[in-house]
């Protein structure tokens, strides 16, 4: 590789910081967009601004690079660089002011994540990573939780709000919740680097894309959280988290009914 991750990273990372803020400078003023994929996926004008803002700077930054990007600015590329761009993670949360949102931005090398950063505007927070090199929370080292035992642990869930995922969903949560801690809904970035700053123990995503997650699980691997999924790694199909001693006990119960 010939590039400067650490410095790729700041620039990133200042972009996440500034398209945080026109999210929270145009709340009051946002307008939606007709639906995608399904009634419950929703977009606002916001969403769109938000990840030009990324894009055109990465663009002009590295204008070889590809770009995937959620809301539709992505392009191809010849440098073996790919940029994965999800502007606004947690839109429905966002615009409804009933939870957190992300801004995340990663950047693969071939097929392997080697920078990532999930902002959350409203908290001020900047969780980064560049591999090999552990996560950050604000320039900070952190790592995830020790691991206690399944019925004391808390663990983020994370689905596409489509019918078939939410039964999906459904039943996982009902083998799930009488056998753990508690558990909390997020949206699957923040899932991820709540599990890498030791704030969740362990967490699962259903039927993402790979904007939803490939920041947030760099940064969870950089600190320690075991990731998979049906097999040895994580999908966008099935992602389960884990301090290394809950993994077992978590990683069977959900991949039994997931």
């Amino acid at each position: 590789m010939d590039r400067d991750l650490f410095a790729a990273r700041e620039l990133v990372a200042d972009l996440a910081v500034r398209a945080g803020r026109l999210q929270l400078e145009r709340r009051d003023t946002l307008r939606m967009g007709a639906p995608k994929a399904h009634v419950n996926d929703v977009v606002s004008d916001v969403d769109i601004a938000s990840e030009r803002l990324i894009v055109d700077a990465i663009r002009a930054a590295w204008p070889d690079d590809a770009v995937q990007a959620e809301e539709g600015h992505g392009r191809s590329g010849a440098s073996g660089w790919t940029w994965v761009v999800d502007p606004l993670d947690g839109t429905r949360n966002y615009v409804s002011r009933t939870g957190p949102w992300s801004v995340c931005i990663a950047l693969y090398h071939q097929e392997q994540a080697v920078i990532a950063v999930v902002h959350d505007p409203a908290a001020g927070e900047t969780f980064s990573a560049v591999a090999g090199a552990g996560a950050l929370l604000n320039g900070e080292p952190i790592s995830g939780s020790a691991g206690p035992p399944l019925e004391q642990a808390l663990i983020g869930v994370s689905f596409q709000p489509n019918p078939a995922t939410k039964e999906r969903a459904g039943k996982v949560v009902r083998e799930l919740l009488p056998r753990c801690g508690d558990i909390r809904r997020v949206p699957a970035a923040l899932n991820l680097v709540y599990q890498a700053a030791g704030r969740l123990d362990g967490g699962l995503a259903l039927d993402t894309n790979l904007w939803d997650i490939a920041a947030g699980a760099l940064i969870a691997r950089e600190a320690g959280v075991v990731l998979g999924g049906h097999g040895t790694d994580f999908s966008t199909e099935l992602t389960i988290g884990a301090a290394a001693p809950l993994w077992p006990s978590l990683s069977e119960l959900i991949r039994a009914v997931a």
